[in-house]
Order: structure tokens, then C-alpha cells, then sequence
């Protein structure tokens, strides 16, 4: 019997009397508990492990195909996963949801009910770990082999809490119950070391022993990832730090030193505790590193260990291997593969070197040289010895290769440079992205652009065939499909059928129906029920959505200034004909991020305030709710009438929020910056809200001086908003916004601030034509089909990774 294909596996039920005794079978052997004293979380448990079933069993068969193909293997280095709730999702991709709808009912309990039990894994933080879950979604669906790999966060990023005095922070513990979506592999255990000593291997001059001082175990468990509309079932694997046997000190426990005894099991399991710990103190920093290498060590093994099922040698590890690096949390992979390869496989360098360059491919997700990692040499020579030497001899013979292309040029060898030297040494972890890797792309066109111009133009110069352009995407199962039942069905009946679910370009055939005013009736019905759902505030009013991490050059500050705006002119004409406005904010800062968290606190003066005035209240509201996640997003996207995307031009990378808010017919107001620029081309140029100075032009405005007093002795309406801020009464944190404004304005939101009210009187004038805005929302919708993230996919596999699908066969 081959194993491999799982015969004589007992088959999983297909009707709902057979689903309902899975169900029950579960409820009795793996939660213990009867019918008659279960609870919603027994009911809960059971049917979420009776749903994995249905995916594990399409898991087996999805890696025996693969197994038998031995194909070019994707694996995903990320260091967020946003993967959202999976319940409902996996309902979906595994077609039990009517089944299991009629199972829970014989329980006593309503799907529905039991679906808000089900809590997203708190494995990311905002649009880097929402675009992973997008991508292993679309390569399941696609048919790639693939894996993901990650940390399993035990507290994730943080749960916001929002009050008048701003942001909150507490632990997230979105595992307090368990998680019955992974499936543990404690016999699976990778050993990780820290700090040591390196010693040298006689007769080699490449080769060395690194002998750690400390050593974590790394405890994988792995979730399952499946394709819509197909067999494949692929997995994210996640690590968990764990200490060694031999941390737990008995004798210290005996005299009484409890704290003591286990202190060296707190310190390994705090590598993966939470994501992103406070860097704002060494301790904090070093943690971070640890994490980073933590990941990528335990993943580089495995990657290994899948190899070597199959093959033999090293000549084919990059015909079967790609690893792609999302952002420059992982590039750490690259100075471990060469260690692996060359210190304890005993691969000659050239020849290690070859492989990992062939090896890894590098998604650059930034503009901002803050983000652009680097760390301390002096923090690598006690953490990782062994790789800071690996990277100087990378460095070593890539400056070589520089100099022998730019002969004599010393500032391009001191640009280009892995180590920084002035003012403190460090390791740029871009710049050994971009050595030691065969592909590097941004995430849409004007941001790949950007990359070859400016914060990687000399790389580019070296290697303009290294560069690639990737725009992001979004999977529309879960941000219209299950976010948007309403319109999806709408969008089914409009099309015929629901094929666009797995060909998002089908959308198109929308645009026929965007005269239709019976079809825009509804559509304008849709949108107003999805508003009453969402109860932030009037479900008549424009619904004014600005969703999106807190980060200055996001210009949450300048969405605050309108809003003022707005304020101060009902104050002044409260008789006027307004258009009654609900203005949403939503987001999480960096709990060290201080100007962050001012713009927040700020949001939560200005609300309170305009809540108390009787006068401007019932034309203006400013709500906040807070611990922005996927599943908030899930409510408030498909409410949104106007989609913020108001960044300064040549900030933002891509964003996928301005996607997903277009693709629920949200128009959107914006910048030329990051992925607005092809929003707005496909979208067309009348259906989107443009302002602002573009990218070029806004680097000319710093080159040239700029002086934001300049701006706000120029415009009165503008100085009565900074004057408001100043005057204290929005309190102090008023008059930091304010000075931060006027004393350097690093994003220009002083310069843009007229576009933008400019603007917004445009989409007021738009808003009070119903016809027209509903028009508009449709056409957003219907030429949203490029933003798929089964498109962005298709274009890794094509243009970055060279793959192809491996279909699984479907059950006899």
C-alpha cells in the first residue's frame, strides 16, 4: 500500500448527515464533552477540527503530487503573517459551509454564533503581513508548491485600546484558548545558536567552527493554506522559541531562587513572545536580531531538509529551491545559507556563493531610509560572529566586483557598501539583499521606479537586470467575497455567474451596468446596509474612511486639518446646505513611536470635542474605533464611500488598503504615490480624486528650501486650523502637532493642504449627485480586477521565481 496517496485513509463525510457525525466525533473523542453539555466553544472547537479535516486530507494528496514532481519549490520568509479569521474562510475553501450550517444547527447553535469565536492568529501588524497572507493564498490557489514561513507570535503586535488620552497598549493574546487551525510538531525541533566564538579549520581559509554560547530550540507547528477552487492545500510553518532541557536549574528552584531557576527558559522563550519588541532600548534591539535569525535559521534547515527528500548533491539546490524575502526582516538567510553550505556542508565558497545568489529573491517594501534596516556591527560580532565575518568577505568580494566596474571611484564603493562606516559601523541589510540575491522588486510601478532612481540607483546601475516590478495585490475571497456577501451576490447576479471570484479581470463586465439605474439602485442599497452594519455614524452621510498603520508621512495630520476645516465652517455658517460627513480613522502606532501617537491622541481630542457640540454634530462625526485588524477591516471596508490615500508622493511603497477599499467601490482620493498612480489609470481619471504635488515635484520643494510658515501665512483657512491647534484647545498635544508642523513638516502637509480641501469640495459636489457617485463606486469596482493578488502571484512565478503549477488530481 503506498501511504503517499492515503489509501485506506477513513473518508471524510460528503452529506450533512455524514458531516454532522464527523462533527460529533470530534465533540466526543478530541473535546471529550456529549451534545448535552457541550458549550459554544466545544461546538466551536469541533467543527473548526472538522473543517481541518476536510483540508487535511486534501493536504495529504496535495503533497503526494508534489512529492512525486519534485518541482521548483517557493518558500516565503516573512516575518508577518496577517492571515485574519479562518474559520469562515476555510468553510469556503473547503465547501462545507452548508453543511456545516445545518450540523451546528443540530447543536443548538447558530454558524454565525460560533464564528465569532473564532480569533484571527496575531501574527502581523499591517499591510506587510496582510500581502504575505494574500500571496501563500494566491500561490495555493495557483497550484505552487510552496511554504511560509514564520514565528509564531504567543502575544502578536499589541490590542489597542483608544481613549481620550490616546493609544493603549495590551497583550494580544489571541491563543489564550488554543488555536485548533495548527498542528503541533514538538518531535520536529530545530537547534538555534547565539553568541560563541568562531574557531578555525586547519587548511581552510573560508571554512570555520562556530562554537555558540547560547543555543534555543526552535518548535515548529504548521497551518494549512488552501487554494480557492482547487485541490492544493499548501502550509504556513510557524516557530516557537523553546528552551533547552538543561535551562530549568533544580538546585536554585530547591533553595528557594524560583525566578533565578528558570531564568534562562524566559530569556530563549522571549524570542518569540511578541512580534516586533520595543526597540527604542539596546536590550530591545538585540531581541529583534535574535528574532530575525531565529526564523531564518530554523527555516533555513527545513528548507534543507525538504530538499534532500529528493535530491542529492548541491548542483540543483537553486533549480529547486527559491526563497523569497519579504522585506528586509529575513536577509539574514543569506550569510546562514552560506554558513550552512560552506562550514557545515563543506561547500567550497565560489561555489556556495553561486547557489545562494541563485537562491534568494528580495521584495523591497519601503522608500524611507529609516526602514531600510541596519544593525550595530558591534551587535553582530557578539550575537552572530560567525556571520559578520561570512558578510565581510561578502562585502570584500563585492566591493571588488564594483571596483573593477567603476575603477577609481571611491564614493560609489563607500555608497555601496554592505558595512556603513561613519557615523558608527553597521550591517545594511538592503544592500546584502540586493548582493545576495539573483532578483530585486518593488511593489508597484512608481515605487520600483523610485528604487532604481534614488535609494538603490547605484545597485541598479551595477545590475538593471536584477530590478523588477511586482505591484501588489489583494485575494478577493476575503476582501469582497466573505467581507462583502451582499455585493458579491449582487456582483454574481450582474455577471452570471461567480467566476470572478478566481478571475478578478472579470469584474469588467460591471462597467455595462454602471448606467443600469435600477442596478445602481441597488448597489447605493448595498452600500448603505453594509454603513447601518458598521453603526459609526449616520448611514446617510459620506462615510470617509482613512484605515492605515499611523505613520507621519501617512498624513493622518492632514485628514486632521481638513477636519478642522470642516469644524470651523459649520461653526461659522451652521445654516449652510452641508453634506453631512462620518470621518473614520483606524490604525495602530509603534508603541515607541511618540508622533504617532500624538496624531492619535489628537483624533481622540478632536472627536470628543465635535461629539459635544450640538451645533456641528449633526453635520460631522469623528470615530475611532479601535485594534485595527483584518476582521475590523472586513467590517468597515465594504462601508466606506471614500477610500484616504493622502501619503506624500514618493513615501508610500504600493499600499493594498487603497486596493481592497477600491475593489468595494470606495472612491478614492489620493496622491500620485505608490500603487494610486495604477488605481487611477485603471480606474479612470474621472472616477478618482487627485491632489497634490507629485513625487518629483515634492523632492524639488525640499531641494529648493521649503519653508512650511511660508504656506500657513498664505492661506487664512489654513492658519485658523494651526492657530486652533496652537491655542491649546485641543490641549498640548495640539500644540506639539502644530509645532511639529510649522517648525519642519518633514511630509509636506502644509504644502498639499489647499489641493486637498480643493479636492474634497470636489468630492462633495460629487456626493450630492447620487447617480453619478454610484457610477463612479461601480466603475472602481469593475476595473479592480489587475489588483489580485492570483495576478501578483503570476507575475513572481513568471517573471521572479520561475515555477510552474503542480495540480493535485481530485478524489475518485
Amino acid at each position: 500500500m503506498d501511504l503517499r496517496q492515503g489509501i485506506g485513509l477513513r473518508k471524510l463525510g460528503k452529506t450533512a448527515d455524514e458531516f454532522q457525525q464527523d462533527l460529533l466525533s470530534n465533540l466526543y473523542y478530541r473535546r471529550g464533552t456529549t451534545v448535552e453539555s457541550a458549550s459554544a466553544r466545544d461546538a466551536y472547537e469541533a467543527l473548526a477540527q472538522t473543517v481541518r479535516d476536510h483540508l487535511a486530507e486534501r493536504r495529504a494528496r496535495t503533497a503526494a503530487a508534489q512529492f512525486a514532481s519534485n518541482p521548483r519549490w517557493v518558500y516565503y520568509l516573512s516575518a508577518e503573517y496577517l492571515l485574519g479569521a479562518q474559520l469562515e474562510q476555510n468553510l469556503l475553501y473547503s465547501g462545507t459551509g452548508d453543511l456545516a450550517a445545518e450540523a451546528v444547527k443540530a447543536l443548538g447553535f447558530g454558524l454565525e454564533d460560533l464564528e465569532d469565536l473564532d480569533v484571527e492568529p496575531g501574527l502581523g501588524n499591517g499591510g506587510l503581513g496582510r500581502l504575505a497572507a494574500c500571496l501563500v493564498d494566491s500561490l495555493a490557489t495557483r497550484d505552487i508548491p510552496a511554504v511560509g514561513y514564520g514565528i509564531r507570535y504567543d502575544l502578536g503586535i499589541f490590542r489597542q485600546v483608544i481613549t481620550e488620552e490616546g493609544q493603549a497598549e495590551l497583550p494580544d493574546d489571541w491563543a489564550f484558548h488554543g488555536n485548533p487551525w495548527e498542528f503541533p510538531a514538538p518531535d520536529d525541533r530545530q537547534a538555534v545558536g547565539f553568541y560563541g566564538h568562531t574557531e578555525p579549520i586547519p587548511g581552510s581559509t573560508t571554512r570555520k567552527v562556530w562554537v555558540p554560547g547560547e543555543v534555543v530550540l526552535g518548535e515548529p507547528s504548521h497551518m494549512l493554506v488552501p487554494g480557492f477552487g482547487t485541490e492544493t492545500v499548501n502550509i504556513i510553518r510557524l516557530w516557537s522559541a523553546k528552551a533547552s532541557e538543561a535551562s530549568f536549574d533544580l538546585s536554585r528552584f530547591s533553595a528557594g531562587q524560583y525566578a533565578e531557576a528558570v531564568q534562562e527558559a524566559v530569556r530563549a522563550e522571549n524570542i518569540s513572545k511578541v512580534l516586533y519588541p520595543d526597540d527604542s532600548t539596546e536590550l530591545g534591539r538585540e531581541l529583534r536580531l535574535k528574532q530575525q535569525y531565529f526564523l531564518v535559521s530554523c527555516s533555513l534547515r527545513d528548507i534543507v531538509r525538504r530538499f534532500r527528500l529528493r535530491n542529492e548533491g548541491w548542483d540543483t539546490f537553486a533549480d529547486k529551491t527559491v526563497i523569497q524575502l519579504n522585506d528586509t526582516h529575513p536577509t539574514i538567510a543569506i550569510p546562514e545559507l552560506m554558513r550552512l553550505l560552506v562550514d557545515e556542508y563543506e561547500v567550497e565558497w565560489e561555489q556556495a556563493w553561486e547557489i545562494t545568489r541563485r537562491t534568494f529573491a528580495y521584495t523591497c517594501h519601503t522608500l524611507l531610509p529609516e526602514a531600510l534596516e541596519t544593525w550595530p556591527v558591534r551587535m553582530f560580532e557578539k550575537l552572530l560572529p560567525r556571520h559578520l565575518e561570512i558578510i565581510y568577505l561578502i562585502n570584500m568580494l563585492f566591493l571588488r566586483e564594483v571596483e573593477a566596474r567603476f575603477p577609481g571611484d571611491h564614493d560609489r564603493l563607500r555608497r555601496m557598501s554592505i558595512i556603513q562606516e561613519d557615523p558608527e559601523r553597521r550591517v545594511r541589510m538592503a544592500h546584502l539583499a540586493v548582493v545576495g540575491t539573483e532578483a530585486v522588486n518593488g511593489v508597484a510601478e512608481l515605487h520600483s521606479k523610485l528604487l532604481r532612481e534614488t535609494v538603490l540607483d547605484d545597485f541598479a546601475a551595477l545590475w538593471p537586470a536584477k530590478f523588477q516590478n511586482v505591484t501588489n495585490g489583494v485575494s478577493p475571497r476575503r476582501f469582497i467575497k466573505i467581507a462583502n456577501p451582499r455585493l458579491s451576490d449582487l456582483i454574481t447576479e450582474g455577471l452570471g455567474d461567480d467566476s470572478w471570484v478566481g478571475d478578478l479581470e472579470r469584474l469588467a463586465g460591471l462597467e455595462r451596468l454602471a448606467d443600469d439605474a435600477s442596478f445602481r439602485e441597488r448597489w447605493q442599497a448595498i452600500k448603505r446596509a453594509n454603513k447601518v452594519d458598521l453603526a459609526a455614524g449616520d448611514p446617510d452621510s459620506l462615510t470617509d474612511v482613512m484605515i492605515k498603520r499611523f505613520h507621519e508621512y501617512k498624513r493622518q495630520q492632514l485628514k486632521l486639518l481638513h477636519v478642522i476645516t470642516l469644524y470651523q465652517r459649520i461653526r461659522q455658517n451652521p445654516a449652510a446646505d452641508w453634506v453631512p460627513r462620518t470621518v473614520l480613522f483606524a490604525g495602530k502606532a509603534a508603541p515607541a513611536y511618540h508622533a504617532a501617537k500624538d496624531i492619535i491622541r489628537l483624533i481622540a481630542t478632536i472627536a470628543a470635542r465635535i461629539e459635544a457640540d450640538p451645533v456641528v454634530s449633526p453635520y460631522l462625526k469623528v470615530v475611532f474605533p479601535s485594534n485595527y485588524n483584518v476582521t475590523l477591516a472586513e467590517r468597515i471596508i465594504p462601508a466606506a464611500d471614500l477610500s484616504e490615500q493622502i501619503s506624500l508622493a514618493g513615501k508610500e511603497a504600493s499600499g493594498t488598503g487603497n486596493m481592497k477599499l477600491a475593489l468595494n467601490g470606495a472612491v478614492t482620493i489620493g496622491t500620485l504615490d505608490g500603487a494610486n498612480i495604477e488605481i487611477r489609470a485603471r480606474v479612470g481619471e474621472d472616477n478618482f480624486f487627485l491632489f497634490g504635488l507629485d513625487a518629483y515635484e515634492a523632492a524639488r520643494a525640499r531641494i529648493n528650501g521649503y519653508q512650511p510658515r511660508h504656506f500657513y501665512e498664505r492661506d487664512e483657512e489654513l492658519r485658523a486650523a494651526m492657530d486652533t491647534l496652537t491655542s491649546g484647545v485641543f490641549g498640548e498635544v495640539g500644540r506639539r502637532v502644530a509645532d511639529s508642523l510649522l517648525g519642519w513638516d518633514e511630509y509636506l502637509t502644509l504644502a498639499d493642504f489647499r489641493s486637498y480641501l480643493e479636492c474634497q469640495e470636489q468630492v462633495e459636489k460629487s456626493w450630492r449627485d447620487p447617480a453619478r457617485w454610484t457610477r463612479m463606486s461601480i466603475l472602481n469596482t469593475a476595473h479592480s480586477g489587475f489588483f489580485s493578488s492570483d495576478r501578483t502571484v503570476a507575475d513572481y512565478a513568471a517573471r521572479i521565481w520561475r515555477v510552474a503549477p503542480v495540480p493535485v488530481p481530485r478524489e475518485d
